[in-house]
């Protein structure tokens, strides 16, 4: 077997191939990136059972503790006189149970990136039958009979205890539980994303230990996973202490892949596969069972009427509470700008925006009126990738636009542009017309959709994604919209505010 070390170790950490494997029969190319491993790792198989153990039991912990609190809670805060009884403490282990029954312990581990807000759904089902129980079986749960504000408040504390226990649950389990060590079997363009990807987002504590490139595997025409082969890749897995292997296949068979999953499964390694077909659908499909067999359904690419008359909706209401509850704040920012430096209050920008529609995005001026004709001598110092230009310490800026930058306040007043219809509370980014003229072929579909003033690419920092990837990120929001994903990518837009990740 041919082994390419990587250019640098961590804590003196080195590792050699065995003898007798420095040219293993199939000459597989692999690559890899050691590191130390952590204080409380646990080699083998057991450290994938211990990970995901810890991650189930924290889990349990949180929903116990969120379960009782609601019921405490509403006991304490009722106008009356009520007491939890006998059985209604012995029904929390069988709202434990329900939650296992659905699935809620278990799709950790599965998972790379940990996450509450996509399992939030089935959170409100189960808070909602258990104050729905409570409610109707009178004073069997709770001595005393809940009348509709009680049970609405227990309805509403259950859910949102869920979801904020189980969250800081995950927060604390993936700072304690060891390092998930993960082996990536495919090309390297895909290999280098699959790097990024787990290296510079929230929720996930893993990193690639070794990459097998199967474009650099001698000989590969026929027999692509044959026993010898599978058996030198289960060593492999074995030798690195692999917890989970990235499978990005690109035209292999799929028995022989059938394989090398069960290869990799029988030494315990955790398996996640990278669908080529959804790198252009996204989770835009449907599974339909043909009668054994499986068939995906690709959902239309553009809205129908009705959704599409909801999301404005959303839009609308949204936008207008938005601009009612912070009218004095955007007053105050107005008359500091005024006070600050000369110029507008506001900086229109040309932007593109659905179907190629050109519109005025609104912002807060954060900078010197004459801004644009200093860009050009700034250029060399600009931080973003492929035609975007920001700088951090970017000398056009105001005293009150620096502040307004960091916290994110100058993108208020785009509120006005949803109003007008112009721009969405989320939706693709609105590119200007030089970044726009770069984007072509199937790309160019982002623009079904209307503009955000966040998105995707705002969670991710859109100075820290490159163009094309911003723009197939849109292109994939656009073919996987549903309206509960634009209230998960407000909810996780906030948290990114707040903690300033952007440039």
């Amino acid at each position: 077997m041919s082994v390419e070390t990587g250019s640098r170790t961590e804590a003196g950490v080195h590792w050699s191939p065995p003898a007798s494997s420095s040219r293993g029969i199939l000459g597989l190319a692999v690559r890899l990136r050691l590191a130390a491993p952590g204080i409380a790792e646990v080699r083998g198989p057991a450290a994938c059972m211990r990970r995901d153990a810890l991650f189930r039991r924290m889990l349990v912990l949180a929903d116990v503790v969120a379960i009782v609190a609601a019921f405490v809670l509403t006991v304490a805060l009722a106008r009356r006189s009520l007491q939890l009884t006998w059985v209604g403490i012995a029904a929390v282990p069988i709202l434990v149970i329900g939650a296992k029954i659905t699935g809620l312990y278990d799709r950790d581990e599965t998972l790379l990136r940990k996450t509450t807000l996509d399992e939030a759904p089935k959170l409100f089902q189960l808070a909602t039958l258990c104050a729905l129980v409570a409610w109707l079986t009178g004073g069997l749960l709770v001595s005393g009979t809940l009348d509709r504000h009680e049970a609405l408040f227990l309805w509403l504390a259950l859910a949102g205890l869920l979801i904020c226990n189980r969250a800081t649950a995950r927060a604390i389990t993936l700072r304690i539980a060891p390092v998930e060590r993960c082996l990536f079997i495919g090309d390297e363009l895909s290999a280098e994303t699959i790097r990024s990807k787990l290296g510079s987002h929230g929720g996930i504590n893993a990193k690639v230990v070794a990459h097998l490139d199967l474009d650099k595997v001698e000989p590969w025409s026929t027999d692509s996973f044959s026993e010898p082969r599978l058996a030198e890749i289960r060593d492999l897995a074995q030798t690195l202490d692999v917890h989970r292997a990235i499978i990005a296949p690109r035209s292999v068979d799929a028995g022989e892949m059938l394989n090398l999953v069960r290869t990799l499964k029988a030494v315990g390694v955790r398996v996640s596969v990278v669908p080529r077909l959804l790198e252009v659908v996204g989770s835009s499909v449907e599974f339909d069972d043909v009668h054994g067999v499986t068939v995906m359904g690709v959902r239309r690419f553009d809205l129908t009427r009705s959704s599409a008359a909801f999301k404005r909706a959303f839009d609308l209401v949204g936008a207008s509470v938005g601009l009612l509850a912070i009218a004095p704040l955007l007053i105050a920012i107005a008359i500091a700008i005024k006070l600050d430096s000369r110029g507008p209050v506001f900086f229109r920008q040309l932007r593109v925006g659905r179907h190629g529609h050109r519109f005025y995005m609104l912002k807060f001026r954060t900078m010197v009126p004459e801004a644009e004709a200093m860009k050009e001598s700034l250029r060399h110092r600009n931080e973003a990738k492929e035609g975007l230009f920001k700088i951090a310490e970017d000398p056009r800026v105001t005293r009150v636009g620096r502040w307004l930058r960091r916290s994110a306040l100058d993108e208020l007043p785009q509120l006005l542009n949803i109003v007008r219809g112009e721009m969405s509370l989320v939706g693709p980014r609105p590119l200007v017309i030089e970044e726009d003229q770069r984007i072509e072929g199937w790309h160019r579909r982002r623009l079904e959709l209307t503009p955000g003033m966040t998105g995707p690419w705002q969670i991710l920092g859109p100075a820290k994604v490159p163009l094309r990837e911003m723009v197939a990120i849109d292109y994939l929001y656009v073919a996987n919209w549903s309206l509960w994903a634009d209230v998960k990518i407000l909810l996780r837009t906030v948290p990114h505010v707040l903690g300033r990740r952007g440039l």
